[in-house]
């Protein structure tokens, strides 16, 4: 007997539903995209130029990056309390082949927090690992709690699992919330006593809505020894098409390993960041005061509209812990439970095709992202709301960005199909 054939792996979620977008759009559908987190922002005319400029850089390079580049990230790595030097740092066409590339070098299975981005867990079964899920309460900041970590690597070695790696995300995707720094300290020490290696995802750190009030410890700080941290400029400077990711790797034994067996994979998978993209991460790594001005400015509409539509959800009758960084959040509809089954919605799935199909409003439900399938909760990406690049170059200069007509009208929509819901 012919055996059957693994069936072919999906794409990933967010991906599709952005396609399944322009596709409906295409035949003229009028849809609120909430399903795709990219950061819809003008180029820097400054990005543009220095993506010219280095157009001859044509050469393949190191494959770590090449050294002016890497020296550009330690700077904004050691600014950021977490002292760096360029052999730590490795570049790379975005941030998700080095995640991949991570999976590939350490052993063992992943421990995630559930729910967590889309790409994490297909990412680990890639790698072979399997993937342990650990449920996190909402004032944690989009981190597991540290007794459900011990319950989970207990229950996960009584069933033959060996976790090994602990991804983070911080702030958190998609609950566009910060974990507080004692919690972040106490899955440090944790971390070092069960020897995990932990990935901190801090593509989200410069898009905290209020620095001030809102305050960042990486994981980094308290288990140094065994945190490789990633990030990239999709997200602060709304470069996701142009694919720069970096990684900082700790200083000593296992951070050499470590960042050595990442340039093994990149070496077969992706070479070299492609030179132009290192000029242009040089001069944004550097951060000179446009590109400062500019992240500010952006943290400050992505927090706006977020706690818009935060509000909007809360209005609704849903519970939604308030964002505090990044552009999601993560409304829980279980309040409207009973409501909402008699119009045949019982589920995340069922939920946000109800929310397609009656409203035109896309979204992402959580049993994509790692969630109990059967609860009442998805991902709002409210970075979409912007409008086009002349839109979106008003909206980051207003002091109120939600006023602005076409914002309005993209809110104004979201509160009538929530309403819909219930009819």
């Amino acid at each position: 007997m012919t055996p059957a054939r693994p069936s072919a792996p999906a794409p990933s979620p967010n991906l599709a539903l952005n396609q399944l977008v322009d596709r409906r759009r295409a035949r003229g559908e009028s849809l609120v995209h909430l399903a795709f987190g990219e950061a819809r922002l003008p180029v820097l005319p400054q990005l543009a130029a220095r993506l010219a400029a280095g157009a001859s850089r044509a050469a393949y390079g190191p494959v770590a990056g090449a050294e002016d580049v890497r020296t550009e990230v330690a700077g904004y790595f050691t600014r950021r309390r977490q002292p760096t030097t360029a052999d730590q740092v490795v570049v790379a066409p975005g941030s998700k082949p080095l995640l991949m590339a991570l999976q590939l070098t350490v052993p063992g299975d992943v421990l995630l927090p559930s729910p967590a981005w889309n790409t994490y867990a297909p990412q680990a079964r890639y790698a072979g690992k399997r993937v342990f899920g650990v449920p996190v309460p909402a004032q944690c900041g989009g981190v597991p709690a540290p007794d459900a970590l011990r319950t989970a690597l207990r229950e996960a070695r009584a069933a033959g699992g060996d976790p090994r790696l602990l991804i983070l995300t911080l702030p958190d995707n998609p609950t566009g919330t910060l974990a507080p720094p004692a919690l972040v300290r106490e899955l440090g020490a944790l971390a070092r006593e069960e020897d995990l290696v932990v990935v901190a995802d801090e593509i989200y750190r410069d898009i905290v809505h209020d620095p001030d009030r809102t305050p960042f410890l990486s994981p980094a700080e308290v288990a140094p020894e065994r945190t490789v941290v990633t990030s990239g400029l999709s997200k602060t400077l709304g470069l996701g098409g142009w694919r720069i990711g970096v990684a900082r790797f700790p200083a000593g034994d296992t951070g050499e390993r470590l960042r050595a067996g990442v340039i093994a994979v990149a070496s077969e998978l992706w070479s070299t960041l492609a030179g132009p993209m290192q000029h242009v991460a040089a001069y944004a790594y550097a951060e000179p005061p446009e590109i400062t001005e500019r992240v500010r400015a952006a943290a400050r509409l992505h927090g706006a509209v977020a706690r818009a539509v935060h509000r909007i959800a809360v209005d609704a009758g849903a519970t939604c812990r308030p964002p505090t960084a990044g552009f999601y959040v993560y409304p829980d509809f279980e309040p409207l439970r009973e409501r909402l089954a008699a119009r045949g919605v019982t589920d995340s799935a069922s939920l946000a095709g109800a929310l397609l199909d009656g409203s035109g409003l896309v979204v992402l439900g959580g049993h994509l992202l790692g969630d109990d399938p059967h609860a009442l909760r998805f991902k709002a990406a409210t970075s979409l709301l912007y409008g086009d690049e002349e839109q979106q170059a008003a909206a980051l200069a207003a002091d109120d960005p939600t006023r602005l007509p076409h914002v309005a009208g993209e809110l104004a929509r979201i509160a009538e199909g929530f309403a819909r819901l219930l009819d």
